[in-house]
């Protein structure tokens, strides 16, 4: 799995994945700027009238539940089903799913009608796609009474996807295996949009990989080393806006090499 990450990051480098993201329009930026800085193309059309054609030009679709109404999740279903029938990957951020009725519905009708390739989301997201009742937080994570990486295999067994929940320890599984990334820092939940950039960088390492199991692992342990890392090089007392700037100049820098030294992963069956 190291090394096939690895080759990730020069694949991504040379291939430039466009990444068509229909995202939540309070962290846009932030997704749109993370997907340049570890080098993929962003494209952030959310209208109807283009997804479908937005997302034929596309090598992976982030589908993101953080603004949700009825005009996005009618693009969010275009564009899913389109990139079904050509086979670009798709990744699903189920923000808030669990929250409100309204977003726990779309969440199970989009799962119904679109092939998922990786679902990233908060404990209390993923159980809500699978019937649990832990109450979410508006779009923080609520008490989950199950064992995290029993969730992640269960999710991934019943949508047929990888599933990433992020938290303390990240937990990646493909619903026989599981993978558990020990980076981050709690400072990545003072700021807003770690979760959706998580998710972005995952899109862009999706649009580069055969493998959707890697893309999982890479995305999402970027995002979790850059926080650590940037959090450890900075003076404390550490500023939200100063760690915001410094994180993304940390993921514009990773490299293979930086990514090797630096991820704790563990594998277990």
């Amino acid at each position: 799995m190291i090394e096939d990450i690895k080759k990730l990051f020069s694949t991504v480098q040379q291939r430039n994945p466009l990444v068509h993201q229909i995202t939540n329009t309070v962290t846009i930026n932030d997704c749109a700027n993370v997907t340049l800085a570890i080098g993929g193309s962003p494209v952030m059309a959310s209208s109807p009238e283009e997804a479908e054609d937005m997302v034929k030009i596309a090598n992976a679709l982030v589908i993101n539940f953080g603004t949700l109404d009825d005009s996005s999740f009618e693009a969010m279903l275009l564009a899913g089903k389109t990139a079904n029938q050509l086979g670009i990957p798709v990744v699903f951020d189920p923000v808030g799913a669990g929250a409100t009725p309204f977003r726990t519905k779309r969440a199970v009708q989009l799962l119904q009608e679109v092939r998922i390739g990786i679902i990233r989301g908060n404990a209390s997201e993923m159980n809500s796609l699978i019937g649990g009742t832990a109450g979410t937080r508006g779009v923080d994570s609520g008490n989950v009474d199950t064992d995290i990486t029993r969730l992640a295999m269960d999710v991934a067994n019943q949508f047929h996807c990888v599933a990433v929940i992020s938290g303390a320890r990240d937990v990646i599984s493909n619903g026989s295996t599981a993978i558990y990334c020990d980076n981050g820092h709690p400072f990545l939940t003072k700021i807003t949009g770690s979760g959706c950039m998580a998710t972005a960088l995952i899109g862009v390492f999706a649009g580069a990989a055969e493998d959707m199991m890697a893309a999982a692992v890479a995305g999402i342990s970027v995002m979790s080393l850059a926080g650590e890392m940037t959090f450890g090089e900075m003076q404390t007392p550490v500023g939200a806006g100063t760690f915001r700037v410094k994180l993304m100049d940390c993921i514009s820098t990773m490299t293979d090499e930086i990514w090797e030294n630096g991820v704790k992963l563990v594998e277990i069956t």
